[in-house]
């Protein structure tokens, strides 16, 4: 989720944090011109020069970690190993597939021709698009810029990044990074908001990237139709957690904690909301309740493994959810220090906001279903979600659910690790996004599959050329 409406500031900045200065409008155009450039000269296009771009955005994550780490920390107050994790590791992992696997991703793929298009060959081969633009969400603003970046130039591509202006100590740190360890011709940074990203939007690009909400999905699709250019879109929705009456109680509740209140529930595949068999729905709010505790202790305010909301206006947003049920777990709020505690509620009202808006924060809704069936119905009354959970100790449940439901990515017996599995295409379905990336899938993405047939010239049968006798008839009608 994201949005290029001006951020609120916090009432009191963050020890380091950054704010952004943006790119002069009158220098976008020049810096997509100097990538197109760029890869018009062909300078992004060999095996050895995309091996060594993606060494230099490895480089930028390895020797900025430091820097990368006090910038998420200052913007999210998001705590090290957190940052590390989701934002750093998972990412170099990224990195790490794509160039032990790209030498054979290049590879022409060879293709069998049909007897009447003999003698002949036919290969496909991956080439890139040519310039890739990609916009980059506020809440794994690391992640979520260079994961991208190095597929598109894996592919082959120059590749021009916005990171969320909503992030400003991580994007201006980025930029920086970036701009030290790669050509600035081949890989272009854009910083800024509305107005900035506007311009941006008008030059024409081979393929955009875009992780945010639906609504600013629309503005970009609207403006890469002006170009014919096609658009991957990953976006979000209420991805639930289904928990039959056979799972495993105490280890479901942990891990839905778990994915939950990471990063403050900003998270795009975080549990939106709790699909409990009722039979174990008591069992499961207890369980639930403990672990949060466990994780956060008595006052997640002091934990320091606990995240913030971004800015003022997400955290108004987010406190108004917190009277739409009963609270059974924290509920406690600190608008100045942009707190909201990891929060439960039970009894929402169907139509209730909490329940339609993608929540996009520390609070759980936990509804009460009949049975798996019931929350099968539940899911298919909605939206496709991005991810999709369920806990079950049957194979023939989870099987089921998997089967009867579509969604972005699913995982069973836990949650949010899918992402960062880098053979594992990430995308969504329907309103939850249309394409995917990671690993192969976003080599594939950045590239064109071109078709190509050859034939020799020294074997060059009539049969295939006017005038058609009847004995050429008989010949085309047996063998095509």
């Amino acid at each position: 989720m994201s949005s290029y409406a001006p951020a609120t500031p916090s009432p009191t900045p963050p020890v380091g944090h950054l704010d952004l200065v943006p790119t002069p409008t009158g220098d976008i155009p020049t810096i997509v011109d100097a990538a197109r450039a760029a890869y018009d000269h062909g300078v992004t296009r060999s095996y050895d020069a995309r091996i060594a771009r993606l060494r230099a955005l490895r480089a930028v994550l390895v020797d900025g970690e430091a820097e990368l780490l006090e910038a998420l920390r200052a913007d999210l107050r998001k705590p090290d190993i957190e940052g590390w994790a989701t934002d750093i590791a998972v990412t170099i992992g990224e990195i790490d597939f794509m160039m032990k696997h790209l030498r054979r991703w290049m590879r022409p793929e060879r293709v069998r021709l049909p007897l009447a298009s003999m003698p002949g060959r036919a290969r496909v081969v991956r080439e890139p698009l040519g310039v890739a633009l990609v916009i980059a969400p506020w809440n794994y603003p690391v992640q979520l810029m260079i994961g991208p970046m190095a597929a598109a130039i894996a592919a082959g591509n120059a590749v021009v990044g916005k990171p969320s202006e909503l992030a400003p100590t991580v994007a201006t740190t980025l930029g920086t990074l970036i701009a030290r360890h790669l050509p600035g011709d081949e890989v272009g940074i854009v910083q800024g908001g509305v107005e900035e990203t506007t311009v941006l939007l008008e030059q024409r690009f081979d393929h955009i990237l875009y992780t945010g909400n639906g609504r600013v999905a629309r503005v970009v699709m609207e403006a890469a139709a002006k170009h014919l250019t096609p658009v991957t879109l990953e976006l979000g929705g209420k991805s639930p957690a289904i928990v039959a009456a056979d799972a495993d109680v105490a280890t479901a509740a942990k891990r839905i904690a778990w994915g939950k209140f990471l990063n403050a529930g900003q998270t795009c595949i975080a549990p939106d909301h709790v699909l409990v068999d009722r039979r174990v729905e008591a069992a499961f709010n207890d369980a639930l309740v403990g672990a949060i505790s466990e994780f956060y202790g008595v006052d997640p305010r002091q934990s320091p493994d606990y995240a913030r909301i971004v800015n003022a206006g997400h955290f108004r947003r987010l406190e108004k959810y917190l009277g739409e049920g009963q609270v059974i777990h924290g509920g406690e709020t600190d608008a100045d220090d942009l707190f909201i505690s990891p929060t439960v509620i039970t009894d929402v009202e169907p139509g209730a906001a909490v329940m339609t808006d993608e929540i996009f924060g520390p609070v759980l809704p936990i509804v009460a279903v009949d049975d798996v069936e019931a929350a099968i119905a539940h899911v298919n009354a909605h939206d496709k979600p991005l991810a999709l959970y369920v806990f079950s100790r049957s194979r023939a449940t989870s099987d089921r659910v998997l089967a009867a439901t579509s969604s972005g990515g699913a995982c069973v017996n836990h949650v949010v690790y899918h992402v960062a599995a880098p053979g594992l295409p990430f995308g969504g379905v329907g309103p939850s996004g249309m394409g995917a990336y990671h690993g192969r899938a976003g080599f594939e993405t950045f590239s064109h599959r071109r078709s190509v047939l050859s034939k020799p010239t020294t074997i060059d049968p009539p049969v295939a050329y006017p005038p058609f006798t009847e004995a050429k008839k008989r010949l085309i009608r047996r063998f095509l």
